[in-house]
């Protein structure tokens, strides 16, 4: 048991053992790790094997048509949210996370197991269609779930610390997607790769995925959650109808703000994990400029990851100290400045390239690492995941998650080099528009909550002569 009080009095602080804060986190995060990890690696083994198994006779079109069934995931991500963000209003947080990554390693290894074009024609990437969208519908409720929870559990002085490990599992997700993928690459022939090896990080979803469930399984709801049943236990009636009637009477200004962060930081992040592996090892040699081979292009992705990974955490702890906005700010500001020039970068050789990724995932970290712990901050509990799970999933999937088809369709069809950099300017500016209407959240309770506070940061207790705590630090629960 966590040791929380489930009705606080008015103003007072909810102190939530330590450890169990951490385990939460815990779960969230590897629970991500498998969600993004079987994501991800179909988008790195797009350009590189699945146009070829599955689309082999489409010719120039093949990548746009495989970049198009990763799109299709996004059609889903709606309806996932729709259903799976007010269904973790209702029953909790933790039930719907566990279903979620079980859906998601079940339809990844599914998806290993589809045979090829060759084998039995225009079916094979039909049922790829079919099962991308099954990964977008249990995508539409994972990540929003998941940040929901941890900034649920996060104390309030250290949310955005919190907040960034769970973007922090996601990065871990690609760049281990990323990795196996270019071991593959790497090791095995060419044709052993479009026979049966590209299969293979399908099927490792599986084992990561029972280690995502397991974790999230054993965890009990979270505290905001806890209060709002014992206040209000009608709450979990509410209908999908209602959660749209509040957002649009009571929280048009939060919602458009949330929009505009989710745009900025996912086309950010769609443009350089989905769209440049492609743009690196197809689009640039087929005009006339000096690309890389699969395997290099996976590599500077996976370097790229690890440089974002060892600073993203520092950020979200940094962001607990400065704000969240100035990291906001200087994402958005780097896109807007420096999107169009990073996208030359990758046309100028292998320094530039690597250059070019770097600028790229610097303002993406700004974004990954603050915006877990911002967007929770702008719904009450009663309908926080709800929607958070609309909004996050109808703009990623109208405008962030067609950022790589609508570029490639844009490239293909104009010959233009610079559609990417287009795109990173124009999510640069709504990101800096909608930061300057956020209320600075940082050390804030979160809405509809008590004030939490970790047992970490009470002082230690009076012991007696014999080295016993004098008085219990926990308020008892009342049930």
């Amino acid at each position: 048991m966590s040791g929380v009080a489930d009705q606080p009095a008015p103003g007072q602080a909810v102190i939530e053992d330590e450890r169990t804060i951490r385990r939460a986190t815990t779960a969230a995060t590897l629970g991500n790790v498998a969600e993004w990890y079987d994501f991800g690696i179909y988008s790195y083994l797009a350009a590189v094997a699945l146009d070829r198994v599955f689309f082999p006779d489409a010719g120039d079109w093949s990548t746009v048509f495989t970049l198009g069934t990763f799109a299709a995931a996004f059609l889903a991500r709606p309806f996932g949210g729709f259903i799976l963000g007010p269904l973790g209003d209702r029953i909790g947080r933790t039930k719907v996370l566990a279903a979620t990554v079980l859906l998601m390693a079940v339809a990844t290894v599914l998806l290993g197991l589809v045979p090829s074009y060759g084998t039995i024609g225009i079916a094979a990437p039909l049922i790829v269609l079919f099962i991308r969208m099954l990964q977008g519908f249990s995508a539409g409720g994972e990540y929003t779930g998941a940040l929901t929870l941890v900034a649920e559990y996060a104390p309030d002085r250290r949310r955005g610390f919190f907040g960034s490990w769970l973007e922090f599992g996601t990065l871990v997700g690609y760049t281990l997607g990323a990795g196996v993928c270019a071991i593959l690459i790497a090791v095995l022939p060419e044709d052993d790769l479009l026979t049966w090896g590209w299969r293979i990080p399908f099927m490792l979803a599986l084992p990561v995925g029972v280690v995502g469930i397991y974790l999230r399984i054993r965890l009990e709801e979270t505290p905001a959650f806890r209060q709002l049943m014992d206040r209000s236990p009608a709450m979990a009636t509410m209908s999908l109808r209602r959660v749209f009637q509040i957002l649009l009477t009571h929280y048009r200004s939060a919602s458009l703000i949330a929009a505009g962060l989710v745009v900025a930081w996912n086309v950010t992040n769609y443009v350089l994990t989905n769209y440049v592996p492609t743009y690196l090892t197809g689009t640039l040699p087929d005009h006339g400029h000096h690309g890389t081979s699969e395997a290099v292009s996976t590599t500077l992705q996976v370097a790229v990851m690890l440089v974002m990974l060892s600073v993203v955490v520092l950020l979200g702890r940094l962001s607990d100290r400065i704000g969240r906005k100035p990291i906001l700010v200087t994402g958005s500001v780097a896109l807007v400045l420096l999107g169009l020039p990073s996208v030359w970068l990758l046309q100028s050789g292998l320094a530039g390239q690597i250059a070019g990724l770097l600028i790229m995932g610097f303002a993406l970290v700004c974004f990954a690492a603050v915006t877990p712990s911002t967007l929770p901050s702008l719904f009450p509990t009663f309908i926080r995941y709800g929607s958070l799970a609309i909004i996050f999933n109808v703009f990623v999937s109208a405008v962030a998650g067609t950022a790589p088809t609508v570029i490639g369709v844009g490239v293909t069809a104009t010959g233009n080099l610079d559609w990417p950099g287009y795109y990173l300017i124009g999510a640069g500016v709504i990101g800096l528009i909608s930061t300057l209407f956020l209320r600075e959240p940082a050390g804030a309770p979160l809405a509809g909550a008590a004030p939490l506070a970790s047992s970490a940061d009470l002082p230690p207790p009076k012991l007696s002569d014999t080295g016993v705590p004098l008085e219990n630090p926990f308020p008892r629960r009342t049930s």
